[in-house]
């Protein structure tokens, strides 16, 4: 008996139902791509992988403090976009991946969970109390995408998070001591001046959907200051941090950093100032990995 074999055009077969679901999901892993926020994700994770470096990890722990912070980059960046979903529709931000439909929200939602729930496990595993300190940094800017972003306090959980970086790498070496002072002093600032220069673009948009954190109220131009100050300030803190005297790579990063925050300040509205403050952070990284080599 004739046997009939099924079709693999694009007539509605399962050939193209198939098509069709490969489709779908390469559009959703794009948009998850895009809504995880990239840029900083991949910048944490790869500054934490120096600093693990430079501090005295070996391969193992370089990855495992590597993993950890990008599982909760991860969380953190599909948390953000799915909690600002309302805010990003009303605003017609046609760059954000689940406005555009390339992703479903349910979709986001349960990407940020899992990465929640693998970046757990992944920062215990460094020990316990560097565990602890990961996880309340990736708490801190939950806290900032749920509740945060909209107060007067929006630039808190930027300092806490980034201000607590180095000691989960530290904590995470034999003993467990604690980064030196100026260094969490140097990433808090870093991180508070990121969260200014990062919401410049998007400052009138916020305003109309009502989101005031504290850049908000302070408007383009004295955000970029304050960016602009804590950053540099940041840079300061890592060149005169250490004992003994200014390297020359020193005196050339803070001089570098001012030009750089000089420039980006003719420019608010744009995103230069947050694209100069990673290429600052990049080249304070440099910096630790030489100050911080055992």
């Amino acid at each position: 008996m004739p046997v009939r074999t099924q079709t693999t055009d694009g007539g509605g077969g399962p050939a193209s139902g198939a098509a069709a679901r490969t489709r779908r999901t390469l559009s959703t892993l794009a948009g998850l791509s895009a809504a995880c926020h990239p840029l900083p994700a991949v910048a944490v994770t790869a500054f934490t992988a120096v600093l693990a470096a430079a501090a005295g990890h070996g391969p193992p722990g370089i990855a495992l403090a590597a993993g950890a912070v990008a599982a909760g980059q991860l969380s953190v960046g599909w948390c953000n976009d799915r909690a600002d979903l309302r805010r990003d529709l009303l605003a017609g931000r046609r760059d954000k991946p689940l406005v555009a439909g390339t992703v479903p929200a349910a979709a986001v939602a349960r990407a940020a969970a899992v990465a929640l729930l693998v970046c757990v496990p992944l920062s215990l595993s460094a020990g316990l109390l560097a565990g602890v300190v990961h996880l309340a940094c990736v708490a801190a800017a939950w806290a900032y995408n749920l509740r945060l972003k909209g107060t007067a306090l929006s630039w808190a959980p930027y300092a806490v998070a980034f201000g607590l970086l180095p000691a989960f790498v530290t904590l995470g070496l034999p003993g467990a001591p604690w980064p030196p002072p100026w260094l969490m002093a140097a990433a808090a600032l870093l991180g508070a001046g990121a969260h200014f220069a990062n919401v410049l673009p998007d400052i009138d948009d916020d305003l109309a959907t009502g989101v005031a954190g504290l850049p908000q109220r302070l408007g383009a131009r004295r955000s970029a200051a304050v960016a602009g100050v804590l950053v540099l300030a940041s840079a300061a803190a890592l060149v005169a941090g250490p004992p003994g005297r200014v390297t020359a790579y020193g005196w050339a990063l803070l001089a570098a950093t001012s030009a750089a925050l000089l420039l980006a300040s003719r420019r608010p509205a744009g995103r230069l100032p947050f694209r100069t403050v990673m290429a600052v952070a990049g080249a304070d990284v440099v910096l630790l990995a030489v100050e911080l080599r055992p």
